[in-house]
C-alpha cells in the first residue's frame, strides 16, 4: 500500500477514536452507575417514635398560686394543666381541747336542714326567710310535709316534700329526720346542721364554730336537753336485754354532724335505714342519732353552750352575748315570754320573738330595719 493511503486510513482511525472517545463522555452513565448524593443517616428508634409530650408546668410553691389566663383563674381551678388552682387550705390547726384538726371552711360547705310542717309554713317559716335564710339561702334545705306552691316559690328546690306524716309522731320526725340525712350524702356538702323552723341561726358564728374542726374527723356537736345521758335498751347489737346509755343533742336547739361522721352512720341510717334503727330502739329523731353516734359507734357528743331551745330559760340571755350564739329560739304560745333579752330595734309587740331586732343587730344594713334605734 502506498504511503499517502496507509497516512490517510491512520488518520481516519485517530479521528474514529477520537468521535468514539467524546461520544462516551456526553451520553449519561446509566442509573445505577451515577454517583449518588449523599444521603442522612436513618435516626435510632427512639427518634422515630411519636414526639415526647413537653414537661408539665412547674408547680406553685405552697401558699402561692399557679399561672395560667384570666379566663383559666376565672373557671374556678377546675382545669387542667397550668390552669389557676386556689390556694390550698391551712395546714390543719388542733381543735379545741384536743380535738380534730381544723380546716378552711366556707358557708357553702355547711348543708343546714329545716325541719317544719304545714301548719307553721306561713307562721314560722315566713320569719325565718324574712330574717337568717335570707343570708343562708344556698345553704338551706326546708323538709316539710305538704307540697306548698308558695313556698316552692321562695325556696325553689331547696323546698323537700319528704311525703312524711304532718302528725307529731316518733315515726313522722324519724321519716323527715331519715331523708334529711340522705339528702345531705347526695349533696357532698362538708356538714350536716339540723335545726328545727324555731331557731335562729347564726351564719357567722356557725361558720366560726366548725372551722375548729376538721369535716373528715368525727365530730357530733350540740346541746343537750337534760343534764345526763338516757338509757335505753339495746335491740341493735342485743336482743334488748342489756341496756346502752348515751348522750345526744335535742334537735330543737340543733346540731351538727361532720361529713365523715356520718358516713359511718350510713349502715343504720340510709335509704330508710334510720326509720328502721329508730324502731328497733323506740326513741324520736334526734335521741337516735345520738344512739347511733356514741352507742354503736363509740363518738361523743361535744356538748356546746352555743345552741339554744325553747326548752331553757332564754333570759338569761342578754346583751352582746345574744350576737354570739350559733341558735336561738322563743317560746310557745304557753310561754312566750321566753324569748331572749335584746332591745334596742324593735318593741316586744312589733317582735315578740325577737328574731328580728337580732337578724337588724347582725345586719344593721336589712333593707326593713330602722335607722334609728328605739331608745
Amino acid at each position: 500500500m502506498s504511503g499517502p493511503c496507509l497516512g490517510l486510513r491512520r488518520g481516519c482511525v485517530l479521528l474514529a477514536v477520537s468521535a468514539a472517545a467524546l461520544l462516551l463522555l456526553l451520553l449519561p452513565l446509566p442509573r445505577g452507575q451515577r454517583p449518588a448524593a449523599p444521603r442522612r443517616r436513618p435516626p435510632p428508634a427512639a427518634a422515630r417514635r411519636s414526639p415526647a409530650p413537653p414537661p408539665p408546668p412547674a408547680q406553685p410553691a405552697a401558699g402561692e398560686r399557679g399561672g395560667g389566663s384570666p379566663a383559666a383563674a376565672g373557671s374556678g381551678g377546675r382545669g387542667r394543666g397550668g390552669l389557676a388552682r386556689s390556694p390550698p387550705p391551712p395546714r390543719g390547726r388542733p381543735g379545741p381541747a384536743g380535738g380534730p384538726a381544723a380546716e378552711r371552711l366556707e358557708l357553702e360547705d355547711i348543708f343546714i336542714a329545716v325541719k317544719t310542717t304545714r301548719k307553721y309554713h306561713r307562721t314560722r317559716l315566713d320569719l325565718l326567710f324574712q330574717t337568717w335564710i335570707s343570708r343562708a339561702q344556698g345553704q338551706t334545705f326546708i323538709f316539710t310535709d305538704w307540697e306548698d306552691r308558695e313556698l316552692r316559690l321562695k325556696a325553689g328546690d331547696h323546698m323537700i316534700n319528704t311525703n312524711c306524716s304532718a302528725v307529731h309522731t316518733r315515726q313522722a320526725l324519724c321519716c323527715k329526720m331519715s331523708v334529711e340525712y340522705d339528702k345531705f350524702l347526695e349533696s357532698g356538702q362538708k356538714w350536716f346542721c339540723h335545726v328545727d323552723d324555731d331557731n335562729y341561726v347564726n351564719p357567722r358564728t356557725l361558720l366560726r364554730l366548725l372551722s375548729a374542726f376538721s369535716h373528715s374527723q368525727d365530730v357530733y356537736v350540740g346541746r343537750p336537753s337534760l343534764d345526763h345521758p338516757i338509757e335505753a335498751a339495746d335491740h341493735i347489737q342485743s336482743d334488748g336485754s342489756t341496756t346502752v346509755k348515751f348522750w345526744f343533742a335535742t334537735g330543737g336547739a340543733g346540731f351538727c354532724i361532720s361529713r365523715g361522721l356520718a358516713l359511718k352512720m350510713s349502715p343504720w341510717a340510709s335509704l330508710g335505714n334510720f326509720i328502721s334503727t329508730a324502731e328497733r330502739v323506740r326513741l324520736p329523731d334526734d335521741c337516735t342519732i345520738g344512739y347511733i353516734i356514741e352507742g354503736l359507734l363509740e363518738v361523743k357528743l361535744l356538748h356546746s353552750p352555743l345552741f339554744h331551745s325553747h326548752l331553757e330559760n332564754l333570759q338569761r340571755l342578754q346583751g352582746e352575748s345574744v350576737l354570739q350564739q350559733v341558735t336561738l329560739s322563743y317560746g310557745d304560745p304557753e310561754n312566750k315570754h321566753n324569748v331572749v333579752s335584746v332591745g334596742g330595734v324593735f318593741g316586744l309587740q312589733q317582735d315578740p320573738t325577737r328574731f328580728k331586732s337580732v337578724h337588724c343587730l347582725l345586719y344593721p344594713d336589712t333593707i326593713w330595719c330602722p335607722t334609728k334605734k328605739i331608745s
